[in-house]
């Protein structure tokens, strides 16, 4: 299965939930820009790839951005026209990989939630980096968050329990090749009182930190901070 399939038929159905509190979520993401004096400073252009439902697309308008949202899931962006009701952001459904075309010099471009690992392999990835960097501004800023991969998870390791409620078991299975991840969503959900499980895979490109890193800078840009948060390698990198 694709990972548009599986958004598609499966995971977009309950991203939301699985993605917890959205008032928390967007501020803690306004934080990270704050703290970073991640501000408009040019033509105000933000490309959020990936952009769901609109966890980064929110915090972004808020700090002055003007927000180009891409993503390839409707559901999901139909959420994000809602969230985002007053604020200077305007949803296209479409291709990441077609970054070069949304929007001539943004002076940011994001790329956050493991977005990244859904592209074909490393080096379709490699590739994207590279458009990235080609379209941004001459000062212009990339933020990449992405889980890491590189320790192998083995046995009942590989299964990760996401989240859960009343009504809803949210199961990841991991299953480990040499540059890809099978992930497998195993949803139990019940509904009038019987319970239903719900079950796709897809596969990730297995992202490796340093891999990133060193693509961002043979691209000529200046990594700025690199850090872990929420499980995530978050990276803030500068055109220079």
């Amino acid at each position: 299965m694709t990972v548009k399939e599986h958004y598609d038929n499966h995971l977009g159905h309950f991203y939301s939930w699985m993605t917890g509190d959205f008032h928390t979520k967007t501020n803690e993401f306004k934080s990270l820009l704050t703290d970073n004096f991640i501000r408009p400073t040019s033509n105000k252009i933000a490309i959020d790839l990936g952009a769901g439902h609109g966890l980064q697309s929110i915090p972004l308008a808020e700090v002055g951005f003007q927000v180009l949202a891409i993503d390839f899931n409707q559901q999901l962006l139909d959420e994000l026209k809602v969230n985002s009701k007053d604020l200077d952001v305007t949803v296209i459904n479409d291709d990441i990989k077609n970054v070069e075309t949304f929007a001539d010099k943004p002076e940011l471009i994001i790329c956050c939630g493991d977005t990244l690992s859904h592209l074909d392999n490393k080096i379709e990835i490699k590739t994207f980096i590279s458009n990235i960097v080609k379209s941004l501004d001459k000062n212009g800023k990339l933020i990449l968050s992405f889980r890491d991969y590189s320790t192998k998870l083995t046995g009942i390791d590989r299964f990760i329990p996401v989240k859960s409620d009343d009504n809803k078991i949210l199961t990841c299975i991991l299953d480990y090749e040499d540059e890809f991840v099978n992930v497998t969503d195993l949803l139990h959900e019940r509904t009038d009182n019987v319970w239903k499980q719900k079950v796709s895979t897809y596969k990730k490109v297995r992202l490796l930190t340093n891999e990133i890193v060193e693509h961002l800078e043979a691209n000529g840009m200046t990594i700025k901070f690199n850090q872990i948060i929420n499980r995530l390698t978050t990276i803030l990198a500068s055109k220079e």
